[in-house]
């Protein structure tokens, strides 16, 4: 009996076994907290990606991680310029509360104060490695920066482990890459030296050197000459560290793909930067004249196709089930920024803004309302919402989901929009563009009046600024083309008191 007993126990065991090996191996689990990669465009339009159906410009990559993913057709950055979009991202709180919170010099010291909470600094202190890859432009040092020597306050004091980045943007000196709290590749022996009031004796400019340019600046962009592209800004030395423009696409994104597989056995979190399409427009030989629309078209397909190489990294290492993408831009898009590039006369039927007014500078609606998808396998369907959202409210809603305290003081937990378990957003948003702000409530869009150009001639961009009123019905009239201030009075007045309850502004 006891022998029988044994024999049963036995034949149950194996057959369990067999089972178990007949049910394939066992899925991965996924770990609680996911890695976040955020790949954050520079001056890219609504209308820049395909997947939003309006341009004529092709976009692969970015429209295949939008099929796989969650598009948001009411995705917002905060501000119609860089840096302030970059500041309210990382520090949930709204530029316009911070009076520096404005495009920065080259040289100017760090934005984000190191006691600031910071997603980077929450992330880190919840187990996450965390690095940023690509455009900073949110300050460096204490605004008396001796670029040879290690600086202390670099993305490095406001959360982020690793930073390799351009101080500023790529049409401002220093044309240098800054690695943790040095400037990578940097000869003792031929120091640098930054100037944004003057010039050093002997050193050329765009203004004084045509003949040095192989591309011609429109304005502002007639101070010292570096690979043939004048900049904003001075600077004298350092040549060991320069970076060479057409190779920055690939530089970024070797690292960040070193980065990836370095930390896959981590949770992370990587801030990609790309430097496209902001000016000078130096796409790699490898993409020049690909697209029939210039450097700004050829700019676009290098980042398209360096999106693509991320997110196949992230296949490649399985990483892609415990990953959350978000893919966005810091602004809406301009042509002619700076420098005689072919963008306004080779644009054709392409439509950078997509069906919206203004663009980049402008408080019309096209300024701050960008592409943006999130991306995660298994966690996120695959769709299009129509939820409003914002950049600033990725600190709180990461917070939710780690079951943490939110410590951005104007972001909001929206996680269950940006995961597409609900169609509800935010119910509004405040809006910047060079220090005036607008404010969105549910469909209607709102600008307040303003004394200035209602055109920014140098970049032929609309800027909102007019004397009235101004009250739209985004949905209705995406091109804001009927104000509706007069005809709708109260409800004006409605937006009016959320308005200034908000931001306390009369």
């Amino acid at each position: 009996m006891k022998r029988n007993h044994i024999l049963s126990c036995t034949i149950l065991l194996l057959f369990a076994l067999l089972l178990a090996g007949c049910s394939g191996p066992a899925a991965p689990a996924v770990p609680a907290n996911p890695n976040l990669v955020i790949i954050y465009m520079d001056d890219l339009g609504y209308g820049d990606v395909s997947a939003y159906g309006t341009g004529t410009l092709q976009t692969p990559n970015i429209d295949h991680l939008a099929a796989e993913g969650l598009r948001f057709t009411s995705g917002y950055c905060t501000s119609a310029t860089c840096t302030p979009s970059r500041y309210a991202m990382l520090t949930g709180q709204y530029p316009w509360r911070n009076q520096r919170a404005a495009i920065l010099a080259g040289d100017a010291p760090l934005l984000i104060d190191p006691q600031q909470p910071t997603l980077p600094k929450m992330l880190a202190e919840n187990g996450y490695k965390t690095a940023v890859i690509g455009k900073w432009h949110l300050g460096i040092g204490d605004g008396q920066v001796d670029w040879n020597k290690p600086i202390e306050l670099t993305p490095n004091a406001v959360g982020f482990e690793y930073s390799y980045v351009m101080a500023a943007t790529n049409d401002r000196v220093p044309t240098v890459y800054v690695e943790n709290h040095r400037v990578a590749n940097l000869a003792l022996d031929d120091p640098l030296f930054v100037s944004y009031k003057e010039n050093f004796e002997g050193e050329p400019t765009g203004k004084d050197n045509p003949e040095m340019l192989k591309l011609r600046w429109h304005h502002g962009h007639n101070h010292s000459v570096w690979n043939g592209i004048p900049r904003i800004g001075y600077q004298k030395g350092g040549k060991s560290a320069m970076w060479i423009d057409e190779d920055m696409a690939d530089n970024f994104l070797n690292r960040a793909l070193k980065y990836i597989e370095e930390n896959k056995d981590e949770t992370f979190f990587l801030y990609y930067a790309l430097q496209q399409p902001h000016v000078p427009r130096t796409p790699h030989p490898r993409f020049a004249g690909t697209t029939g629309m210039g450097p700004r078209g050829d700019a676009i397909a290098e980042a398209d196709w360096c999106v693509g190489q991320v997110m196949a990294k992230l296949k490649e290492l399985n990483l892609d089930e415990n990953t959350l993408v978000v893919f966005s831009s810091d602004n809406g898009p301009v042509l002619n920024d700076g420098y005689y590039d072919d963008a306004v006369e080779k644009v054709g039927d392409h439509t950078p803004s997509g069906p919206y007014r203004g663009g980049k500078y402008s408080l019309f609606n096209a300024g701050t309302n960008v592409p943006f998808v999130t991306w995660w396998p298994g966690q996120i369907e695959p769709g299009i919402s129509d939820a409003l959202v914002c950049q600033i409210d990725l600190m709180a809603s990461l917070a939710a989901y780690l079951g943490i305290e939110n410590t951005g003081p104007d972001s909001q937990d929206i996680l269950d929009a940006f995961l597409g378990k609900s169609e509800k957003g935010r119910d509004s948003l405040v809006l910047e563009a060079s220090r005036r702000i607008a404010f969105r409530s549910g469909d209607y869009m709102m600008i307040p009046p303003y004394e200035g150009n209602p055109v920014n001639t140098n970049v032929n961009i609309e800027t909102g600024l007019y004397p009235e009123y101004q009250l739209y019905d985004i949905n209705a009239d995406p091109g804001q083309q009927n104000n509706l201030a007069e005809e709708m009075p109260e409800k004006l007045e409605e937006i009016k008191v959320e308005f200034e309850a908000l931001t306390g502004i009369e």
